[in-house]
């Protein structure tokens, strides 16, 4: 054994199975959009009824697991919600991006997001609402598929086709009768927003929604992994509104990244 602890040379470490059955457990419960019984956690995941609830009595007396009002069902605890306000809270590019957020919320009125690519979704990292009535809102935390958000898309076309096509599902699911299926076509569309520099979600994610979204790139050669993002509604939305939105975005993104 190295001095560092390892059990193996070379830097590879062994796997602690325990951890990983906690990780796991710990993600698919975020994933879940209701509180997931015994029964769920075993067969969903394939472990032993026994070990699961064994696990899952140490996530509760921990408090990174709670049980629902039925007792029967369980769901993120409270140490989860800590945990994830501490990662945005300490992120530089959430630190960076909020302040210019909100002067661009206080100047268009409309829903602002900065979001980051995670495997083939990505991930909201901070929010400005808008402050009409009519909006729609994707709270900090919420995972969507990347190809079917114009953040998304903003972040994919600053990126080879192969890399794209090597991190996407093999069935890109719809969440609309508008979102892009066809990978033949989504490679054209990420052509056409990397030659533009923007990219629009036209009700893609949300029917009646239109999403503007440009990249965020830190650095000459760094990777694209965020991009910032106008929400607004069709019916609020005409040719002069969109220019003043994209030129307020393009203004935001320079601030951020500059």
């Amino acid at each position: 054994m190295t001095e560092t602890g390892t059990p193996q040379e070379a830097g590879r470490v062994r796997s602690v199975k325990s951890a990983e059955r906690t990780i796991a457990l710990l993600e698919y419960l975020s994933a879940a959009e209701s509180a997931r019984s015994l029964r769920d956690v075993t067969s969903d995941m394939a472990i032993p009824r026994a070990s699961a609830y064994a696990l899952l009595m140490t996530l509760v007396r921990t408090g990174w697991v709670e049980p629902d009002e039925t007792g029967s069902g369980f769901r993120l605890g409270i140490r989860a919600l800590r945990a994830g306000a501490s990662y945005v809270e300490h992120d530089d590019v959430v630190r960076r991006a909020q302040p210019v957020m909100n002067d661009l919320s206080d100047k268009l009125g409309e829903t602002i997001h900065l979001a980051r690519l995670d495997g083939h979704e990505i991930v909201y990292l901070a929010t400005c609402p808008s402050r009409h009535s009519l909006a729609v809102v994707s709270k900090p935390g919420r995972r969507l598929p990347c190809w079917a958000t114009g953040l998304g898309k903003a972040i994919l076309a600053q990126r080879p086709w192969p890399e794209v096509d090597a991190l996407l599902p093999e069935t890109l699911a719809a969440r609309t009768e508008r979102t892009i299926t066809d990978r033949a076509r989504l490679k054209e569309e990420l052509v056409e927003v990397a030659q533009r520099g923007n990219a629009v979600d036209e009700q893609e994610s949300t029917l009646g929604l239109r999403c503007f979204a440009l990249p965020l790139r830190f650095g000459s050669a760094g990777t694209v992994s965020e991009a910032l993002s106008c929400s607004i509604p069709l019916v609020r939305l005409d040719p002069a509104r969109e220019q003043m939105i994209l030129d307020a975005l393009r203004h935001a993104r320079d601030r951020i990244v500059g």
